[in-house]
């Protein structure tokens, strides 16, 4: 069966920016997977950096089977926050998780974002979208999976508003139409409780789940739905320019027209 994989910065990455996308391609009977580059270990104000990672790990991987309906479809490649950067060790584990995973779609961050844990991760991507095929490719020592029989199709999900770091908008390529998903959407969000409980402590409402809809909203409104998901996909040269969002979820996504 195809299968997508989303590689974003921290748990609860994938829920905000494109939970509803996976859950929507998992009832056509994809595969879906959930990787993050670090465990969140700077998700707490109050609990040290090994016990909150772990927290997130697990609420990470319940979020991840909550998109996905199945087990063991989450994998973090235990980078640290704030520390996320593009090197030598950290396209080798991208390429072996890839390797492993074999994804047909690819979902990574903005390349332009707020912060930089976002916009290395979507390096650290797009790098192993190129790399896995390549046998030669550095992995990591005990990789035993097979390179990729080609480049994933890449997509950029939203960065955060919508704006680059200069305050310029990014205006997403295409939309998907998450509007039937949105409660199944933040009850996969809502496994992440550690976040849900530190926001709603910090700002006396429920800022986690109710931000995330007002985003989609924000978002669906680009296109006449209720709710929504923005992506761009990465057309560069050796990359595949069928837009396989499109073709697969036929009349759930919508072009944005330019200047919108």
């Amino acid at each position: 069966m195809p299968t997508l994989l989303s590689l974003l910065a921290h748990p609860d990455d994938a829920e905000i920016l494109c939970g509803g996308t996976m859950l929507a391609l998992a009832d056509l009977g994809w595969r879906i997977h959930t990787a993050t580059m670090s465990p969140g270990d700077c998700g707490s104000a109050t609990l040290p950096p090994d016990e909150i990672a772990a927290i997130r790990r697990q609420e990470g991987a319940e979020g991840a089977e909550r998109l996905s309906g199945r087990p063991d479809s989450y994998d973090c490649l235990e980078e640290r926050d704030l520390r996320i950067h593009y090197s030598e060790e950290t396209t080798r584990k991208a390429c072996s998780l890839f390797r492993r995973v074999r994804p047909d779609v690819v979902i990574a961050h903005s390349p332009s974002d707020y912060m930089l844990d976002h916009e290395e991760s979507s390096r650290i991507a797009r790098a192993a979208c190129f790399n896995a095929p390549i046998p030669s490719a550095p992995a990591l020592p005990d990789c035993s999976a097979e390179p990729l029989e080609h480049i994933p199709t890449l997509y950029y999900a939203d960065p955060a508003e919508g704006l680059s770091p200069l305050g310029e908008t990014i205006a997403p390529s295409i939309l998907v139409d998450v509007s039937e998903l949105i409660d199944r959407k933040c009850h996969a969000l809502a496994a992440h409780a550690s976040q849900r409980d530190w926001l709603r402590k910090q700002h006396g409402i429920d800022e986690y789940i109710d931000g995330t809809k007002a985003w989609s909203a924000d978002r669906g409104r680009l296109a006449g739905v209720a709710f929504g998901e923005g992506f761009r996909q990465h057309l560069g040269h050796a990359y595949p320019r069928e837009d396989l969002l499109s073709k697969e979820l036929g009349s759930r996504v919508h072009r944005v027209r330019r200047g919108r």
